[in-house]
């Protein structure tokens, strides 16, 4: 399969009940590539989840470390899965107390509990080791993104890495909604927190990065997982 643009994530353990709920709720199994059935929940009856979740379906369940990205010329996919294998066996795995559940905004997400010092290491770790392989964003992405207002910090981040919410502005955080209106807010959220609370881990274990490729219609495929080793 052809990829446009690649990406590191953490993808949560496939065989874990919290990922399989997770991965059914948004609709895209990104291990299989192939769409997941919605979970059937007394508590999730009446949501229109295919709505709910229509942006970050394509994305997977997943949070990222090393946005998506475009090749740089002159670099190959075989040489960024070597450099991905390298900057894991330097890595150490990360543990933190839990996950959450967390508004975002309008968004609703699982965010960690705990000191996220050595989570936001890593990302860094994954955002610099990794950019020579970045291709320069395209001058209508880097308008996009400027266009909702950009701190200072988030300017020269963008500038830099080509995305402005990296290093210091870095905020893991694993997608579970589009932008929802103030209205559905609370009833989403009541019905995760019924259903996907009761599943998270305690303590949060990150022990692998994920190579994602983004296929021609925009969805994301897991291409490798690589052992936290350092």
């Amino acid at each position: 399969m052809t990829f446009t643009r690649y990406a590191i994530y953490y993808a949560p353990p496939k065989e874990a009940d919290w990922s399989r709920f997770g991965t059914g709720w948004l609709g895209w199994d990104m291990e299989a590539g192939a769409e997941a059935a919605h979970p059937v929940r007394p508590a999730l009856a009446g949501l229109d989840i295919a709505a709910i979740t229509e942006v970050p379906r394509k994305y997977g369940l997943h949070a990222t470390l090393k946005p998506p990205m475009r090749l740089a010329e002159g670099t190959t996919v075989e040489a960024l899965d070597k450099a991905c294998a390298t900057l894991a066996a330097a890595q150490a795995p990360v543990v933190l107390d839990g996950l959450e559940l967390a508004r975002l905004g309008r968004f609703l997400a699982l965010r960690p509990t705990g000191d996220e010092s050595a989570l936001r290491a890593l990302a860094a770790a994954c955002v610099c080791a990794l950019d020579g392989f970045r291709a320069p964003a395209p001058e209508a992405e880097l308008a996009r993104r400027r266009a909702g207002g950009l701190t200072d910090t988030q300017e020269a981040n963008l500038t830099r890495w080509g995305y402005p919410y990296v290093m210091e502005e870095f905020k893991f955080h694993i997608t579970l909604t589009g932008k929802l209106p103030k209205a559905e807010l609370p009833a989403v959220e009541a019905a995760l927190a019924e259903t996907l609370l009761p599943l998270l881990p305690a303590p949060f274990e990150i022990r692998d990065l994920a190579l994602m490729g983004e296929a021609e219609d925009g969805h994301f495929h897991l291409i490798h997982r690589y052992a936290l080793s350092g």
